[in-house]
């Protein structure tokens, strides 16, 4: 069991099979977590490097833990912390890593193309953990892995994502999982933050809410990033809470079934209210724990540990 490739880059050239090997081994390594003691000796005598040049809480901890729990040696190496500060390269810093023995190197950097750029010019394998605008694909993973386990598939769902599709990684890279998946995609949002040609990706679009939530299986809320509406891509705030925002007297519009998903952080009181954050429907505590069972997938998956050390069939 392994990835076809040397690295893991994104979805976009991601086939189903290999989508389907990455969820069936993150359910493996999610059944450690019932474990009296949550760690396991894979990734023992690997190194794992968390190189990070945009801030992040919830995936660099996701991926520090996933690490440990396989008992890789883990290191981190914030944008602050490195010598970029001093005018290293971003290729000289993962030199450096690499040099040190570095097994994996799991990169987050503001630019697209950054993590394909390193991936090229490095021996040790590389994990995308987000570039720029572009991908985002273990949040993508997380995502479908919580669909799938509280709904039993994907195929022939209708999923809906809500909010700033032009800027969110998040959302390219779960349009691509989706779609090779067999899931019926659609998003919504005002105009300006929906990219041109959205529908060549393989989805429908929308910009009125309420003709978007018919029949959906799960909604997906993206986070309103702030700093855009300084470009004034949105009118106002209350104008984006007032046709795009979820409360309570939305959610009544969907079924009881339909589950609520955010990548997080959420920013609560404008695209999501606390009530539907943290009502019956939301799984976005549950996407925190899958992303720590994801991770540990890839890393094993990736870094060629041994599948006896956890049991994994």
């Amino acid at each position: 069991m392994s990835i076809k490739r040397k690295d893991f880059l994104g979805l976009y050239n991601t086939d189903r099979e290999e989508i389907v090997s990455i969820l069936n081994t993150a359910e493996s390594m999610k059944e450690i977590f019932t474990r009296t003691v949550k760690k396991v000796p894979t990734l023992r005598g690997k190194t794992i490097v968390n190189l990070f040049f945009e801030p992040s809480t919830r995936t660099k901890s996701s991926f520090s833990l996933a690490a440990k729990r396989l008992s890789a040696d883990v290191m981190s190496v914030s944008k602050k912390m490195s010598s970029v500060q001093k005018g290293e390269s971003l290729l000289d810093t993962a030199k450096t890593m690499e040099a040190m023995g570095a097994d994996v190197v799991v990169v987050r950097h503001g630019s697209p193309g950054a993590v394909e750029f390193l991936a090229e010019q490095l021996s040790a394998r590389v994990l995308n953990a987000g570039d720029g605008a572009h991908a985002h694909p273990t949040q993508a993973l997380l995502d479908l892995y919580t669909i799938k386990e509280n709904l039993g598939q994907i195929e022939g769902l209708k999923i809906l994502i809500v909010g700033d599709i032009t800027h969110s990684r998040v959302a390219r890279s779960n349009i691509w999982g989706l779609n090779h998946l067999g899931a019926e995609v659609r998003v919504v949002g005002p105009n300006t933050l929906l990219p041109v040609e959205i529908e060549k990706m393989g989805v429908e679009k929308y910009t009125d809410l309420d003709q978007a939530l018919s029949d959906v299986d799960v909604i997906n809320i993206l986070r309103i990033q702030l700093e855009r509406q300084k470009s004034g891509l949105f009118p106002s705030i209350n104008e984006y809470i007032k046709f795009y925002g979820f409360h309570e007297e939305r959610l009544m519009q969907v079924d009881d079934e339909v589950l609520i998903m955010h990548p997080g952080p959420m920013n609560r009181g404008i695209e999501i209210d606390s009530e539907v954050a943290d009502g019956k429907q939301s799984v976005i505590t549950e996407q925190v724990t899958n992303g720590v069972a994801v991770r540990m997938a890839l890393l094993y998956l990736l870094a060629g540990g041994n599948p006896e050390d956890a049991e994994i069939t």
